[in-house]
C-alpha cells in the first residue's frame, strides 16, 4: 500500500480498534503478576499505542504533504533509485535510461474528477518520477498532456511548458485535489480561453522534509538546479515540448508562487513569464528550512532577495504576474514589490509586471482557487509557440 493511501490508514484504524477490543476482553485474563501475563499486557499496549499513533502520523502526513511515498520516506535525502521500464513521448523506443520514468507514485488513483475519455479527446495526466543530473535529486510529479499532444496532424509540434509549484508542506497532489490545476486547465481550453499546453505539476520540498525555498544551499541540496536546470532537461528529453524561454512558464502558490517568482528572475533564459500566488519577494529562514539557507553568506540571500535585485541588477526579459488580497497580512509588502517592479518596468521595456487584488480572502485554497483560472488565462496568453 502507498504511504498516502486510505487503504493503508484505514488498515491501521482496524488494527488500532481490533487491539483496543483486544486489550478489552483479555485484559482481566492477563491480571496475574507473572511474566506471561504481564508481556501480554505490554504488547497489548503497545500494539494499541502505535496504531493510534500511526495513524495519526499518517493523517498529518497527507495533510501537510511532508512524505508523498515510501521512497521519500525512506530516503529523504532524494538519491537516485532504481527506475521503471519506460517509453519517451517522441514515438520512439523506449529508453530505460529516460530521467524521467513512469509511477505510481503521488495517489494519482484516488482522484475522480479528471476529465474522462481517451487522450486524444481529453488529454491524460501522467505521474512520473524526474532523476536530475545537474542535482543528483529525485523526485515524483505530474504532467498533464492537452489533448492536441496526441493528435497525428501535430506529432512534429513542440507544446510550450507550464510549471506549476505547489505549496509547502504540500505534495504535487494538491495541484490536482485541493487546487484543479489540470481540470481549470481542460475547462479554459474547452472555452477556447487557454491554448494547449504541456502543464508539469511539483512540489518545492524535493528534499523532505526541509523547506529548502527552491535555493541551492552551500553544502545541501541543490534545489534551484533542479528546478531551473534538471527538470527542464529531463522534460526536453522525453516530451515535445519548446525551448525557447518565451514557451516555458512557472506558477506557484504560497511557497511555491516564491518559488516561481524568484527562478524566473534568475533564470529568464529558462522562464520567460511567472505567476507568484501570495508568495513572498525574500527568503524566510525559520525552523522549516533547517536554518540558515545560504550559510551566511549575504551575497547569495541577497541574490534571492527580488526587490534587491530589481533595484541593483539589470532588468530581466522576464513578464511577471503577482496576485494577492487586499486582506492578506502581506499586503501592504506585496503592493511596495509592485510599485518597484513597475518603476522598474517603465524605464526597462523588456521587463513586464502586472496585478491582481482579491478583494477579500486569506493563505488558502480558497482564495487560490479563485485566482487560478485568470492566473492561467494571463499565462497561457504570454506562452509562445517557439
Amino acid at each position: 500500500m502507498e504511504l498516502t493511501s486510505d487503504a493503508l490508514v484505514n488498515s491501521l484504524l482496524a488494527l488500532g480498534a481490533a487491539a483496543l477490543l483486544a486489550t478489552l476482553w483479555l485484559w482481566p485474563r492477563l491480571a496475574r503478576q507473572r511474566p506471561l501475563p504481564v508481556l501480554g499486557r505490554i504488547g497489548l499496549l503497545t500494539v494499541t499505542q502505535v496504531s493510534v499513533l500511526a495513524v495519526l502520523a499518517l493523517s498529518v502526513n497527507n495533510s501537510f504533504g511532508f512524505y508523498t511515498s515510501w521512497h521519500d520516506l525512506l530516503d529523504p535525502g532524494g538519491t537516485k533509485l532504481a527506475l521503471a521500464g519506460s517509453g519517451n513521448h517522441h514515438g520512439g523506443t523506449p529508453v530505460s535510461d529516460s530521467p524521467v520514468q513512469p509511477t505510481d507514485e503521488g495517489g494519482l488513483e484516488g482522484v475522480t474528477d479528471l476529465p474522462k475519455g481517451p487522450p486524444e479527446e481529453v488529454g491524460k495526466v501522467e505521474s512520473v518520477r524526474v532523476t536530475g543530473k545537474e542535482s543528483g535529486l529525485s523526485d515524483q510529479m505530474f504532467v498533464y498532456l492537452p489533448p492536441e499532444y496526441f493528435d497525428p496532424k501535430l506529432a512534429m509540434v513542440r507544446f510550450p511548458v507550464l510549471l506549476t509549484i505547489a505549496g509547502f508542506p504540500g505534495t504535487t497532489l494538491h495541484l490536482v485535489k485541493e487546487l484543479p490545476v489540470p481540470q481549470t486547465a481542460w475547462e479554459l481550453q474547452k472555452a477556447g480561453k487557454m491554448a494547449p499546453a504541456i502543464i508539469v505539476m511539483v512540489r518545492p520540498t524535493v528534499a523532505p522534509p526541509r523547506n529548502t525555498e527552491c535555493v541551492d544551499v552551500p553544502g545541501g541540496p541543490r534545489t534551484e538546479s533542479w528546478f531551473a536546470k534538471d527538470v527542464p532537461e529531463a522534460l526536453r528529453a522525453t516530451y515535445r515540448v519548446s525551448r525557447s524561454p518565451s514557451s516555458w512558464g512557472v506558477l506557484g502558490y504560497s511557497a511555491g508562487g516564491s518559488c516561481a517568482m524568484r527562478l524566473a528572475m534568475r533564470f529568464p533564459d529558462v522562464f520567460g513569464s511567472a505567476t507568484g500566488m501570495h508568495g513572498e519577494f525574500k527568503v524566510v529562514e525559520d525552523q522549516f528550512t533547517g536554518g540558515s539557507l545560504f550559510g551566511g553568506d549575504k551575497s547569495l540571500a541577497e541574490q534571492s532577495d527580488l526587490a534587491w535585485r530589481l533595484q541593483n541588477l539589470p532588468a530581466p526579459n522576464l513578464s511577471l504576474l503577482v496576485i494577492s488580497t487586499r486582506t492578506e497580512t502581506d499586503y501592504p509588502e506585496t503592493v511596495k514589490f509592485v510599485e518597484l517592479a513597475q518603476q522598474v518596468a517603465a524605464a526597462s521595456p523588456q521587463f513586464k509586471v502586472d496585478s491582481m487584488y482579491l478583494d477579500d480572502g486569506g493563505h488558502n485554497f480558497d482564495s487560490w482557487i479563485r485566482e487560478l483560472p485568470a492566473a492561467l488565462e494571463w499565462m497561457s496568453a504570454r506562452l509562445t509557440w517557439t
